[in-house]
């Protein structure tokens, strides 16, 4: 059994740790406050160029850009893996890369040859790890989401899947549902699906006017429909780092509780074994006392 100054410098070692932990759990709620508002002003952006896009591609049917252009026989496949650089986030990132880790597994069972693309510390050192083919990456992002610093690591993906490189691209990352919750998900990015173009009756209605085009409508769809597909990257890094702050407030929370939890019994054992000593104390002076 340890004795009494072993507990108390246990004592003292988890309730730094706590300090520690609390402070990184207030930490997390105020960046995750901050992260949460970036991604949602994010997303009117997307739905402006999506709806914009949309409405150019089906007034000009005779262009179709190769972003639109399905590939019926799949031979290589890009995949954008989007993670984040610190750990301490619960499993945040070990869900995300073990839906990675199936879908590289998915490739290699198919004979298609992968190529992927990692965004953050995490997704880069695990992809290392399993030898795959890293074309680009870019990591310590910060806190908010830099789509300079973006583009130059998925342009990679995109000019292969343009040059007919890949057929099919795409992005793993962590959505976030709410505070409590983000689930991993890993969704084509291209070909871009029709299910991005769909539009209701009010969208339709808002978009139905004809545009000029300046230089020519091909230049502007192309234009258009990189922004686009930037804007959907940089929306699934704003959601990650999202999630990540809430991952994080969540596990440092859990962390903190424990860590009170472990004090309570510490403690309590402190004190059983500090009143045994008294007790043996006392027992030896009235045992010697007897003897005399």
């Amino acid at each position: 059994m340890p004795g009494i100054k072993e507990i108390r410098t246990k004592i003292k070692s988890v309730q730094n740790t706590r300090k520690i932990t609390k402070a990184m759990e207030m930490v997390a709620a105020s960046k995750m406050r901050k992260a949460q508002e970036r991604m949602r002003a994010a997303r009117p952006y997307a739905d402006k160029v999506r709806n914009i896009a949309a409405h150019m591609a089906q007034a000009n049917p005779d262009y179709e850009h190769p972003f639109l252009a399905r590939r019926d026989d799949i031979k290589a496949a890009g995949l954008i893996v989007v993670t984040t650089d610190k750990g301490l986030c619960g499993a945040l990132n070990t869900n995300v890369l073990r839906a990675v880790l199936a879908r590289l597994k998915e490739f290699q069972a198919k004979g298609i040859k992968p190529q992927t693309t990692a965004i953050g510390n995490k997704g880069a050192n695990l992809l290392s790890r399993v030898n795959a083919n890293v074309v680009s990456q870019v990591v310590q992002l910060g806190d908010a989401p830099n789509l300079e610093r973006l583009i130059g690591a998925i342009k990679v993906q995109l000019d292969a899947y343009a040059e007919g490189k890949v057929d099919v691209v795409y992005i793993a990352y962590n959505r976030f549902i709410n505070t409590m919750r983000q689930e991993p998900v890993v969704e084509q990015l291209l070909p871009l699906s029709a299910d991005r173009f769909e539009q209701s009756e009010a969208e339709k209605r808002a978009y139905s006017w004809d545009y000029i085009y300046e230089p020519d409508a091909q230049s502007v769809i192309d234009e258009l429909l990189l922004r686009y597909v930037e804007a959907l990257v940089f929306q699934a890094v704003a959601e990650n780092m999202a999630s990540e702050q809430s991952a994080r407030m969540v596990a440092m929370k859990a962390a903190s509780d424990n860590a009170k939890k472990v004090i309570g019994d510490l403690q309590l054992v402190y004190n059983k074994t500090r009143q045994a000593a008294i007790t043996k104390e006392i027992s030896e002076i009235v045992g010697g006392a007897a003897a005399v």
